[in-house]
């Protein structure tokens, strides 16, 4: 929406903290900004092409990327396709703050993969949250607002695409050596025996888009869960997501790895369990993904290990078998993490 340093302090220095910089953003907000760029009706035809000019259009191939087939995954493609999905957004616009947090449900606009590519414009998104003027419009031009927080930082702090917002947290010690590396195998392939975030992988798996509740908490779990480098996780994110924007991206494993600015305290740790409870509590999402426990009931859906040997035996579930056992325990893990984070503090 503006460019990199056109949202400065009264100093003129950078904001690294997300509120102050929306403060400042709105405030910047005027009719100039809330104006969509006016789309041509008709093609130029030109009567001659300019001398060493093809008429051909390059491939994928030719132009440096690998062809997919977005349609098999449902996506609208190309601006005709933004239309499309903020059309079917817009009624469902007022209850967004609600709706966002539950993965089985019909909440997010589905147009982060149109803002990547530039299929949509921000202004029209914008100008959209600002006329409607209600809780769940704000929460989403908030959202726009943070894709905007994340561009500024990159640009003005460029040491974030390698390591640490807060080089401090550079001396984290991750795990590493083959342990970490399974148990990354194992988050990477949805087998870490916690089904919400097994569940989340298999959709980025399979589909190229997670669902933005379950970025943060399969981030929170990779990291302080596992121990393991948020960079880690980032290329893999990286190299599967259909929507991959570097300075999105990263300020989201940064936030969720407590090394970003304006990040999550490092003691907010998700437990993984609660999450399902709260954001999936009929297992919808879990049951879509993991066929394998469909036939467990509710309450044991979250946290397998826990559930009745007779509930596992009628689901016909053998845990280490059917799905993983947790390759770590919450609780624990949640001790180290504090003494990791306690270290570099």
């Amino acid at each position: 929406m503006f460019e990199r340093s056109e949202v400065l302090t009264q100093s003129g220095a950078p904001y690294a903290v997300f509120t102050p910089y929306k403060n400042a953003w709105l405030k910047k907000l005027d009719a100039f900004y809330l104006s969509a760029y006016p789309v041509a009706k008709h093609a130029v035809r030109l009567a001659s092409l300019p001398a060493g000019v093809s008429a051909h259009m390059p491939t994928l191939a030719e132009i440096g990327f690998e062809a997919s087939d977005l349609r098999s995954l449902k996506i609208p493609t190309g601006s005709a396709g933004a239309q499309t999905l903020l059309a079917d957004f817009l009624p469902r616009l007022d209850v967004y703050g609600d709706a966002r947090d539950f993965p089985a449900i019909k909440g997010p606009s589905y147009l982060s993969v149109h803002l990547r590519f530039g299929t949509v414009s921000i202004r029209e998104l914008a100008a959209a949250a600002h006329a409607r003027n209600t809780p769940g419009a704000a929460v989403w031009l908030s959202e726009l607002i943070w894709r905007d927080f994340y561009h500024q930082i990159l640009h003005h702090h460029p040491h974030v695409a390698q390591g640490s917002f807060k080089p401090a947290y550079d001396r984290i010690e991750w795990e590493d050596g083959p342990h970490a590396e399974a148990l990354f195998s194992a988050w990477c392939e949805g087998r870490t025996g916690y089904p919400l975030v097994d569940a989340a992988m298999a959709q980025i798996n399979q589909t190229g888009y997670m669902h933005n509740r379950l970025r943060m908490v399969v981030a929170s779990f990779l990291t302080k869960d596992l121990g393991i480098d948020w960079r880690w996780g980032e290329r893999y994110f990286a190299t599967h997501l259909n929507d991959f924007d570097l300075a999105a991206n990263n300020g989201g494993w940064q936030w969720a790895a407590s090394t970003g600015c304006d990040a999550q305290p490092y003691f907010r740790i998700f437990n993984p369990s609660s999450q399902s409870r709260k954001f999936d509590p009929q297992g919808r999402f879990i049951r879509r993904y993991l066929p394998a426990l469909a036939k467990l009931p509710d309450a044991a859906l979250h946290a397998p290990w826990e559930a009745r040997p007779a509930d596992l035996a009628a689901a016909g579930v053998v845990l280490g078998r059917d799905y993983p056992l947790p390759v770590v325990r919450h609780a624990e893990a949640r001790t180290q993490t504090l003494a990791r984070y306690a270290a570099v503090k």
